[in-house]
């Protein structure tokens, strides 16, 4: 059985990709940092459906608190599946915010960059050892990196330096056969940033091959499928998971 750990994953594309691997039987923890009830509700969720999942507190911005993490971890591997080791990163965790460049702040620009880059960059150093040979790093970037879109310049900044990362990660993980993929969605139906009212989804479908916005399950199967031994050929690459935006 492979065991996935997602960060952020008490909602949204977390959820969704808790769930989706969980259906494949694989076993989840999910993180959460300020919403305990929604990822017990997840846990819940993948039991009910014979599943087994544990949630576990990370707040991906305190990277002085990733090595109490870590041991918090060890320890739920171990009693939950008897395993030391983990086969799945998917550093998902993040939160959106928009304002043009000339407004942003420099505390602002600092939480962004502490949440989309340096956790992933940490957390990855620091749970490297408890990855099993062969594992998988998913790393969640943007459809923005691709497609400059007003008001979100630090977030995706930060994605498209998650993206390099994703590269670099593939290259000195290859030697213990750790494959390292880039998942980046485009417009889909979540809380992030505050949600999509009415006529932003018009819009944002209007500018979509498919014409719609996409939801978390279409991200998270293809994760499921990515950490799946269906593509393990497949590494060092960003897949855009956005149903045809902007092309």
């Amino acid at each position: 059985m492979k065991i996935v750990l997602v960060t952020g994953g008490s909602g949204g594309i977390g959820a969704s990709v808790a769930q989706q691997c969980a259906a494949k039987g694989m076993g989840v923890i999910v993180t959460y940092n300020s919403h305990p009830e929604s990822a017990l509700r997840v846990v819940k969720e993948i039991e009910a459906s014979g599943g087994r999942a544990v949630a576990l507190h990370l707040d991906v911005a305190r990277t002085e608190t990733f090595g109490t993490f870590r041991d918090a971890l060890l320890d739920i591997v171990s009693v939950t599946w008897e395993r030391e080791h983990i086969d799945v990163l998917a550093n998902n965790a993040g939160f959106g915010l928009f304002n043009p460049i000339e407004t942003v702040t420099e505390s602002e620009f600092d939480s962004l960059f502490a949440v989309h880059l340096k956790g992933p960059f940490f957390l990855t150093q620091k749970l490297l050892p408890l990855i099993c040979d062969g594992g998988h790093i998913i790393n969640v970037t943007s459809a923005t990196t691709r497609v400059a879109t007003a008001g979100v310049a630090p977030y995706a900044a930060f994605k498209g330096g998650l993206e390099v990362l994703t590269r670099y990660m593939a290259k000195e993980f290859g030697p213990r056969r750790i494959r390292a993929n880039a998942v980046s969605p485009g417009a889909i139906r979540t809380p992030l940033g505050g949600g999509l009212n009415d006529e932003f989804e018009t819009l944002l479908a209007s500018q979509t091959a498919l014409e719609r916005v996409g939801e978390p399950d279409d991200v998270g199967r293809v994760i499921a499928g990515l950490v799946s031994d269906d593509s393990v050929w497949i590494n060092a690459q960003s897949i855009e998971v956005a149903g045809g935006y902007q092309i």
